[in-house]
């Protein structure tokens, strides 16, 4: 591999000063974490607001999000935490009056916002100005045809294509390009509405589809490059023609997959030196032509890997998702310095922070290889159509960073904390367990399809059949992947079968435990591998046998890790300096590797280590992030050291100057014991980084690592079922009758004895994973035998479930005398809705003060006995007015940067103060806050990925971020959060009810006023005869079985604004399902609970009635904080 310094590219050598006629910026953020748009945008928004607010500027934020360090109030000057909608920011607009607007690090929801903006003719009455990026060089890159015609000018190839408007046109364009063809919708993040059409039975339907996707109506019609190699590159420029390429990158999987859902590698790898140079000039050309002068951008490319035609897919005029792999990758932190060039800084002026010599146009080089692979969430999405396309699906990624591509992929398939320690062999068998019970024929039927049409999976099923014996070629054939990376891998899988042979015939040698070290391959891997045969008849024994397969595998760990400490085989820590090693480094950001360098050094200073959260996923995200760069800063209060260790590169924890020294390395116990031991530091912080550091810190501890807070004894009492039954029974307080099963015959029996129905999950879970509402018998069975994996080793947890309960969340913190109470907080839907996905409201709204009286003592007498130390989260139910404790987290939780931000305490920070000896009453924080304020959030479900899932909402977490809407008055902070949500609720038109005999009743009031503010009502027929019945004018309307124009025709028409369809209990795929999938499918905004009805149309009818929203920035609210 060769490796280069560049200068930067210059038409005139002038020099001018940042510019002075500008005052004061608003930055526009990229909302809530959706699928194709997650946390890289907190991370490049946060680096902005730091980067301008260093040059003097005053900066002003909006953004929907509570969840993000963007959000944080002493990042902007004002931050508003608003919905970002056209009106909104035009109306903080007319408050703020910038002088100019950047609209570049909020991902496609802040161009698109900036685009709408433009055409309302608010720029131009407020004069603010775009910088960053202009409008004509946003339309030139976002509109399909204008940026297909400036490629053409400058003699860039691109697909055969056609853009069209309507279903007629693209009729038109098929006679024109031959099947498959792949359809991109314009302004749209994600891939969202992109597909490939094979056959013309589809084209109609997916046309249209992407069509609804596109805020213009405009998709384009590509020829085909499915199979191809994919390579991004990302380019920045200054106003001064400046020009450099940051960093460049190759997707493992060929075109058809979306890029967000390729494992990545960094820098490229397959090209030669001539091939790199020619993409190189191209990304200059492009940015020269689209004309994005202060900033970056993102350009991806396609290479026919037969005859290496190049043809350029699409430039994103902004930051991009890849802008913050590329930035954690090289070190160059782009969106920091895209913010400085859109303020008339250029390259050569801008100095970089890790060599401290060079300026910013001195392009990265990299002596190392990163790998970027992605994480999904299909189990949490029944009936989800699992295979990879051209529309991102996944929910995170790991980064890992290795001496070779070898070590750096087994590094970051570890680092996804899917069960896998490496690729492969690693004693996860369910797959290979399969495929050996499968006939050699059927086997390779299975491989074909898997390769043909890729799943999450497909490099486990790639490990098994080069495992088998197929060939690279036979394997690249079917899968398009590059054959360079396939041998890679097969040279893993060689090296896997000597290793086993040695142990066979001569025992575990240490030379070849560092030699295999040095290829990534992990300590469980090798135990596992030197014990291949043992483990693999205990696993095929069956769940009795699951204990001992268990044990028999850690302990075949521990035995490698015993040998290598007995040998002295450790990993050294590489620097990455940006600069392949030509200059010092001065930022300590470090990579693990064995190749017998170690470039990292301990400083005297106290310490503390923080473990974060991993990749995002449903269930533990970006509000785990927040908390542990809150533990940062509060160490750097206190004047003590921090140390991040993380995997995430999207985060803003994994920014080299979050921390005092930051760790990209897996989140294993062997990963996390080398740093310990390399930094020896006073305590290490498990609390903040979700369910990923609490598993570890029981095995953390027996390893001699001191945990600071609440001890793993105290987690353990709380989290384990019968400890933590006897904690409630000792303070006489109430829990839902449940039990523990072990068995199938157990869980009956607690089922049956307890009384149906009841809640059953997986004991140590987060974000609901398994968890269901059970109504009898038969669907127990079928839930043991379909979904969890029941055995001594993994029991279930069965509890009364509590219909029609309110569930309250507390976040608090104890500092082993007092506790302060963060809020109590009031969920909008009942119990069985997990609490990420529902909607809460702070402060409380129907909870008698008695009842929030008793909230409080009960928090404080748990914590207590718990003797917690730092955070802790209780989740409450109410019921017939008593109040029942469903469990207990002495850990973060989701809801902490909500409270924070809703109350201007920041939790996470006060904890690890307390973690640290403070006191509560020396930090004057003994009482919950008032205010006279409402803050909301809501949850954002990312369905419209996964057409056919059903959109009803259990006690399985399905959101993948959360927004928060704030003002004076409850009904318009729901309104704020649908909004910022992407529901718009409607001021009129037509509201569809389908609502069940139970809850008709309890919403007749909030009918009535829908009625009475001119909505016109349509209903089904017991639905429409109960409110005609009560003198509310309601139109029948046909269920989907009994006629037409039936409902859902009538939603297809636009003829629905709103839908209220709350169905009973067991839910079958009937009319109801058939509503709720047009609903999602035209975005016609819909809830399926009694509580959420009766929020939404408070909320809508308080907006109808004022008007418009208010807007105030979260400094100016929590001036009435008391």
């Amino acid at each position: 591999m060769s490796f280069y310094i560049y200068y930067y590219f210059t038409k005139d050598g002038l020099s001018v000063p940042k510019r002075e006629d500008i005052k004061k910026i608003l930055i526009i953020g990229s909302g809530p974490i959706v699928i194709g748009q997650a946390c890289e945008f907190d991370y490049s928004g946060s680096q902005a607001c730091k980067s301008l607010k260093e040059e003097g500027y005053e900066v002003i934020l909006v953004n929907s999000n509570p969840a993000t360090i963007m959000t944080d109030p002493e990042l902007a000057d004002k931050t508003y935490i608003e919905p970002i909608d056209p009106e909104v920011v035009a109306k903080i607009i007319e408050i703020e009056r910038p002088d100019a607007v950047l609209p570049t690090v909020g991902g496609q929801t802040a161009l698109n916002i900036t685009m709408k903006l433009e055409e309302m003719g608010v720029l131009k009455k407020f004069n603010v100005e775009l910088i960053g990026a202009n409008i004509e060089s946003i339309k030139k890159a976002e509109d399909r045809d204008l940026f297909k015609k400036a490629m053409l000018k400058i003699g860039l190839d691109v697909p055969e294509s056609g853009l069209v408007s309507t279903v007629e046109e693209a009729l038109e364009i098929l006679n024109r390009i031959k099947l498959p063809i792949i359809i991109r919708p314009a302004f749209t993040l994600g891939g969202s509405g992109g597909n490939i059409v094979y056959n013309r039975e589809e084209f109609v339907g997916l046309v249209k589809k992407g069509l609804d996707e596109s805020p213009i109506n405009q998709v384009l019609l590509e020829e085909s490059v499915i199979g191809w190699k994919e390579f991004e590159l990302e380019v920045m420029r200054d106003k001064n023609d400046n020009v450099v390429i940051v960093c460049s990158i190759e997707n493992f999987d060929p075109m058809g997959v979306h890029t967000g859902d390729s494992i990545t590698v960094a820098p490229q790898q397959t090209l030669t030196d001539r091939e790199y140079q020619n993409l190189r000039n191209m990304g200059i050309k492009i940015i020269r032509e689209i004309g994005v002068d202060t900033g970056g951008s993102n350009i991806q490319f396609a290479v026919n890997p037969v005859n290496g035609r190049v043809i350029i897919i699409e430039m994103n005029p902004r930051v991009s998702r890849s802008s913050a792999l590329a930035s954690k990758a090289t070190g160059f932190p782009i969106a920091k310095i895209a913010a400085k060039l859109a303020v008339g800084l250029t390259l050569d002026e801008i100095s970089n922070d890790i060599t401290r010599e060079t300026p910013a146009s001195f392009e990265p080089t990299i002596d190392y290889v990163v790998v970027k692979a992605p994480r999904w969430a299909f189990e949490k999405f029944e009936g989800a159509d699992k295979r990879l396309g051209v529309q991102m699906k996944s929910v995170g990624e790991s980064m890992a960073i290795g001496r070779t591509f070898k070590e750096s992929f087994q590094k970051a398939l570890r680092s996804l904390e899917i069960d896998r320690a490496g690729f492969g062999s690693d004693g996860n068998l369910k797959l290979s367990s399969y495929l050996s019970s499968l006939s050699p024929e059927e086997r390779d039927i299975v491989f074909e399809r898997e390769f043909i049409a890729p799943k999450e999976d497909r490099v486990f099923y790639v490990k098994e059949a080069l495992k088998c014996g197929k060939s690279v070629e036979w394997i690249c054939r079917l899968s398009g992947i590059d054959p360079w990376f396939m041998n890679q891998l097969k040279e893993l899988v060689d090296e896997e079968n000597l290793y086993e042979e040695e142990c066979r015939t001569s025992g575990v040698n240490p030379e070849t435990v560092r030699k295999m070290k040095s290829l990534g391959f992990s300590d469980r891997q090798l135990g596992f591998m030197a014990n291949r045969a043992v483990i693999e008849d205990l696993y095929s024994k069956g769940p009795l046998f699951q204990k001992k397969y268990s044990m028999t595998l850690r302990y075949a760990e521990n035995e490698i890790r015993n040998l290598r400490k007995e040998n002295k085989i450790f990993p050294g820590f590489r620097v990455v300096d940006t600069c392949g090693g030509e200059f010092e480094a001065y930022t300590p950001y470090y990579y693990s590797s064995y190749d017998g360098e170690n470039e990292s050094f301990r400083t005297g200073r106290k310490k503390i280590m923080i473990l974060g959260g991993g990749p995002n996923r449903i269930g533990q995200g970006i509000e785990f992030d927040y908390c542990c760069c809150h533990a940062s800063f509060a160490l750097e209060d206190e004047g003590i050291e921090s140390i991040m260790v993380n995997s995430n590169p999207e985060t803003v924890s994994t920014d080299y100057d979050t921390s005092d020294r930051l760790y990209f390395e897996p989140l294993t116990l062997e990963d996390i014991l080398h740093i310990y031991d390399t930094e020896k530091p006073d305590g290490v912080i498990v609390q903040f980084g979700g369910q990923t550091p609490l598993r570890l810190a029981k095995a953390l501890e027996e390893n001699g690592v001191k945990i600071i807070g609440t001890s793993p004894d105290s987690i353990d009492r709380a989290e384990d079922r019968e400890r933590f039954s006897n904690v409630v029974d000792k303070l006489k307080l109430r829990q839902p009758e449940n039990g523990i099963a072990f068995n199938e015959k157990d869980a009956v029996k607690i089922a049956n004895h307890i009384g149906y129905p009841v809640l059953a999950r997986p004991s140590y879970v987060l974000g609901g994973r398994a968890m269901a509402i059970i109504f009898d018998e038969a669907s127990l069975h079928n839930y043991i035998n379909t979904a969890v994996e029941l055995s001594p080793e993994h029991p279930i947890l069965v509890d009364k479930f509590l219909e029609d309960a309110v569930e309250i969340d507390v976040d608090a913190i104890c500092d082993g005398e007092d506790v302060y109470i963060g809020a109590i907080m009031e969920h909008v839907e009942e119990a069985g809705i997990h609490s990420g996905d529902s909607a809460c409201i702070i402060p409380p709204i129907t909870i008698t003060e008695d009842l929030q009286n008793q909230i409080i003592d009960t928090t404080k007498k748990l914590a207590l006995e718990l003797n917690v130390i730092g955070l802790l989260n209780i989740q409450f139910a109410i019921k017939d007015n008593e109040l029942f404790i469903i469990e207990v987290n002495p850990r973060a939780s989701r809801t902490v940067p909500f409270v924070s931000k809703t109350t201007g305490i920041s939790l996470a920070k006060t904890a690890v103060k307390v973690m640290l000896g403070k006191k509560l009453k020396d930090l004057g924080l003994l009482k919950m806050k008032k205010f006279p304020f409402v803050s909301v959030k809501e949850a954002v479900l990312p369905f419209n990925k996964f057409p056919g899932v059903d959109i009803l909402l259990s006690p399985e977490m399905k959101s993948t971020g959360e927004v928060m809407g704030i003002s004076y008055n409850f009904g318009e902070s729901y309104f704020k959060a649908e909004l910022a949500a992407g529901d718009r609720l409607p001021v009129n038109g037509t509201v569809f009810l389908s609502i069940n005999d139970i809850h008709k009743a309890q919403i007749l009031e909030e009918v009535r006023a829908l009625y009475e503010q001119g909505f016109k009502l349509i209903a089904t027929r017991g639905t429409a005869k109960f409110y005609n019945d009560h003198n509310i004018p309601c139109e029948m309307v046909y269920k989907v079985n009994e006629g037409r124009p039936n409902v859902v025709d009538r939603i297809k028409d636009l003829d629905i604004d709103f839908v209220i369809n709350t169905p009973l209990g067991k839910v079958t795929r009937d009319d109801a399902y058939s509503i709720r999938q047009a609903a999602t499918r035209y975005h016609v905004p819909t809830v399926t609970t009694v509580s959420a009805a009766k929020a939404a149309i408070n909320g809508l009818l308080y907006v109808k009635k004022n008007k418009e929203l208010s807007v105030k920035p979260i400094q100016e609210y929590y001036k009435e904080v008391e």
